[in-house]
């Protein structure tokens, strides 16, 4: 990383709390004032509409995998990316220096990351297949993916004083950029589940979302693990603060209003420590690895402490569109989708 960008990174420890008092109403106003927040379309949707939802965010998961580990795109390896009926061709990837794909490939450094970039870039290439089976001629092509410009805008609204993230520079980097998606990826599939009609359908959603989870825990805790230490990124903690920053701008971002005076991170919890109680005293630490909601959730229930039930909250497709959109209008997409996924999600 460049060395501006390293001592700007350096401050962020001390800053984000600041960051956070300006409140989720504010920020959101701040990033992306005068920008329509993305909608999912009136048509009554189907199970089929939803499962092509799905495919278009694992369109996205695979090709960043795929190019982190081998430098190259999902259809080059085999992976359909056309209409299930053939009619419409895939669209186009864009990357960093020009969109030369091999130097999308991660120098890795640490074993440990290398090898689950690996493992998860060849299971959503698996869900991509799965899911276009699955549809069969209703599949819908892959749409225009940016994973240049994309990240550069998120970054530069984190409020950390960055005006670019480069996802493909190191393992840590490497890390953060999936932190981006897993985490929406288990939501929205938490939101979709209960829309489904079809028995089957609803198994695989759920089964797609349980490996989801495990990608998003697996990376919530090497970040954490890691960032015991110093990173590329800085002093020990730096990882920690812009992984929490980015959960604190989807919660802001996503019109779910989960972010409060009284609740300043909202649903999407960040990599930090809380104060637990166990057998009537609240003085024990504990992480935040696992992104469990104590106020959103699903299906609340009133449990022991006033919360409610720490399960994994739902976004509705519309909240995940906002965020992958980086705000763009609906139909009209940005940031991931410049020009919007396709289907009638979108």
């Amino acid at each position: 990383m460049a060395n501006l960008e390293t001592q700007q990174l350096d401050n962020i420890i001390a800053s984000r709390r600041n960051m956070i008092t300006l409140g989720g109403a504010a920020l959101a106003t701040l990033a992306f004032a005068s920008v329509a927040k993305a909608q999912t379309t009136t048509t009554t949707l189907t199970d089929a509409d939803y499962l092509n939802f799905a495919l278009n965010l694992e369109y996205l998961e695979a090709q960043f995998y795929t190019l982190a580990t081998v430098g190259d795109t999902i259809d080059s390896l085999g992976v359909g990316i056309a209409s299930g009926d053939t009619t419409v061709a895939g669209g186009t990837v864009t990357t960093k220096n020009a969109n030369s794909y091999i130097s999308c490939k991660v120098p890795f450094t640490n074993p440990l990351v290398s090898s689950y970039a690996t493992e998860t870039a060849s299971e959503e290439r698996r869900h991509v297949a799965f899911l276009r089976n699955a549809l069969g001629t209703a599949a819908v092509a892959m749409p225009n993916i940016d994973l240049f410009n994309s990240f550069n805008t998120l970054a530069s609204l984190l409020g950390l004083g960055l005006t670019s993230f480069d996802p493909f520079a190191d393992d840590i980097h490497f890390l953060l950029g999936s932190y981006i998606f897993e985490d929406v990826g288990v939501t929205a599939y938490t939101g979709a589940a209960p829309s489904l009609t079809v028995t089957g359908n609803l198994a695989a959603a759920a089964g797609i979302q349980a490996v989801e989870a495990y990608h998003a825990g697996l990376i919530r805790t090497t970040i954490y693990g890691l960032d015991q230490a110093a990173t590329t990124l800085g002093a020990a903690g730096t990882a920690s603060a812009v992984a929490s920053a980015i959960s604190h701008l989807r919660a802001s971002v996503d019109g779910s209003n989960s972010v409060t005076a009284t609740n300043p991170d909202g649903d999407d919890v960040g990599l930090t420590t809380q104060t637990v109680a166990l057998e009537g005293a609240s003085s024990y630490t504990a992480s935040t690895l696992v992104n469990a909601s104590t106020t959103g959730s699903l299906f609340p229930a009133t449990a022991a402490g006033g919360t409610s039930g720490s399960t994994t909250f739902a976004r509705t497709a519309a909240q995940v569109l906002n965020i992958v959109y980086a705000g763009g209008a609906a139909g009209t997409g940005g940031g991931f989708y410049p020009m919007a996924m396709n289907g009638n999600v979108k």
